[in-house]
């Protein structure tokens, strides 16, 4: 027998599957309008006549690492208008020294070309377009790179190319390096948006190296060697290896003899090495952080220079991420070369290019701020990560970075990667806190989660530590409820038992098989 015909107003789909757009689902019993079926049709016929890069999946937003941003956009929380919301605390986000920032610009108003001070200068900033950038901004861009990593070495600015942040320097080495389909090693856990940088666009791969715990996720050649030998045996060209030194999600950074040993590895395969180094400046104490242009500086031939790239933008260490000022910094010409040519798709406009010339060459105030910078850092981690220990929930430990690695495993209920999204929901809608978990930084163990700490005032920091903190203490009074029942359940079945044996002990005692009548004593005496 047919089914009814639908109510006028909508279709209702029954159970099977319908073919509405491109991506074949099954629909099982949903009822969608008449408007959002036209919707799905006329998307689907637009989608026709765009490219696959256009329409594919390759941005990642459907990664939880997104997925959080958006749970907070839909509620963000706000002290006096939403103070139920969702935290942020997924955004890696250096807000801890704009105070400085402002204070600069008040006492130097010469330094934007939008003011009466500046304005002299209109003209020949606003038609200035030649892509290797103004010689001023390369200039103090080599010294803000210089003086982040405690003036132990220099960086030439002839070498500077300029990129719309650190997303498209990623992306601009990828073309240079790799052809579509060949592959760069990556250390697990990394950042969800090398996805996006170094993959959508390019058609390059990234094949996992695996780190573990159990020795605090820092990568070995044996790990490295693995993931080369298992992308040859797939017929895949490994191209490269990226780092991310200070290390994001983990907010840890490599030693010297770490670095060696990735130098040589990379020098033996004959391979290029990208080093992310955006968070430089993020660690808490300078002198420890080692960058890989220190390496080829005290060691000059323990590789071919011409492999080594660092990328390094203004987002993180200066809290720019809407300048969009991102830098490649190569010792290969030819890659400099093409890559300046590149930049011509990303550009830092002038405007930006000028103010940041005029703020990062002045020494007294660079070194100032990345002083204050890092001790305001290093108090706000430590604040957080000690609290968090009061109530016994751990982390890794680090000191770079703008977050730190907090372990939840033991609120997992099963240790899989099924039970730690299932928990990451929990975060969200219940404690309403916005944190990224490790699968989505591609984590090999389930029930690590990504924290950021910068990119709020010290009252939010506050509301958020209570949430935890009381999502911990009633987790514990559930625990404690649980096995106080399970206690009480077992002590009724014991005393049960016990009242079942006593009971029966009791018959056997009055049964006829042991009366007194039948005593072998008494029948004796009869």
């Amino acid at each position: 027998m047919p089914p009814p015909p639908p109510p006028p107003s909508h279709l209702y789909i029954y159970p099977t599957t319908l073919h509405i757009v491109l991506n074949l689902i099954p629909i099982t019993s949903i009822s969608l309008s008449k408007h959002q079926i036209e919707m799905d049709i006329a998307l689907n016929n637009t989608h026709k006549f765009l490219s696959k890069i256009a329409t594919n999946d390759g941005h990642g937003e459907n990664s939880p690492y997104f997925d959080g941003w958006k749970a907070y956009d839909t509620d963000p929380f706000h002290h006096e208008t939403n103070p139920s919301g969702v935290i942020q605390m997924g955004l890696a986000e250096n807000q801890l020294c704009f105070d400085l920032i402002q204070e600069w610009i008040g006492n130097h108003p010469e330094a934007s070309i939008c003011t009466p001070q500046g304005g002299f200068d209109f003209k020949e900033i606003a038609l200035f377009q030649d892509y290797h950038g103004l010689p001023e901004f390369r200039s103090a861009i080599a010294n803000f790179m210089s003086r982040v990593r405690g003036s132990r070495v220099e960086f030439d600015p002839d070498r500077i190319v300029m990129s719309g942040g650190a997303t498209g320097a990623h992306e601009t080495l990828a073309f240079c390096l790799a052809n579509r389909g060949e592959a760069f090693l990556v250390p697990t856990p990394y950042y969800p948006g090398f996805d996006r940088d170094l993959k959508w666009r390019t058609g390059v791969e990234l094949i996992p190296v695996v780190c573990e715990s159990s020795n605090n996720f820092k990568v070995t050649l044996e790990a490295l060697e693995d993931a080369y030998d298992k992308a040859k045996e797939s017929n895949i060209k490994v191209k490269g290896l990226l780092i991310t030194n200070p290390s994001n999600p983990l907010g840890t950074f490599y030693d010297k003899e770490t670095l060696k040993t990735l130098v040589g590895f990379i020098n033996e395969k004959n391979i290029h090495l990208v080093c992310d180094e955006i968070y430089a400046g993020t660690v808490t104490r300078e002198n420890e952080f080692v960058s890989i242009a220190e390496v080829l500086e005290e060691f000059p031939t323990i590789c071919d220079h011409n492999l080594i790239h660092i990328v390094y933008s203004l987002s993180k260490d200066m809290g720019f991420p809407g300048f969009r000022v991102g830098i490649i910094y190569s010792y290969n010409d030819m890659v400099v070369n093409i890559a300046r040519k590149m930049s011509s798709f990303g550009l830092v406009s002038t405007q930006t290019q000028h103010m940041v010339a005029s703020m990062l060459s002045e020494n007294d105030f660079v070194d100032n701020f990345i002083k204050e910078s890092r001790n305001r850092l290093a108090h706000r981690h430590n604040m957080f990560t000690r609290e968090l220990a009061q109530v016994g929930i751990g982390s890794l430990e680090s000191n770079a970075g703008l977050f730190f690695w907090m372990d939840l495993r033991r609120f997992l209920k099963e240790p899989t990667f099924e039970s730690e999204m299932t928990f990451w929901r929990t975060i969200i809608s219940e404690i309403k806190l916005n944190v990224s978990p490790g699968s989505s930084f591609h984590c090999n163990e389930p029930g690590w989660f990504r924290v950021c700490f910068a990119n709020m005032d010290d009252a939010t920091v506050m509301v958020a530590l209570e949430r935890i903190k009381s999502f911990v203490h009633e987790t514990r009074m559930l625990e404690i409820k649980t096995m106080a029942k399970i206690k009480t359940k077992k002590q009724c079945w014991q005393n049960n038992l016990q009242l079942k044996l006593s009971s029966r002990r009791l018959e056997d005692i009055m049964s006829p098989q042991y009366s007194p009548l039948n005593s072998p004593m008494l029948r004796a005496q009869n």
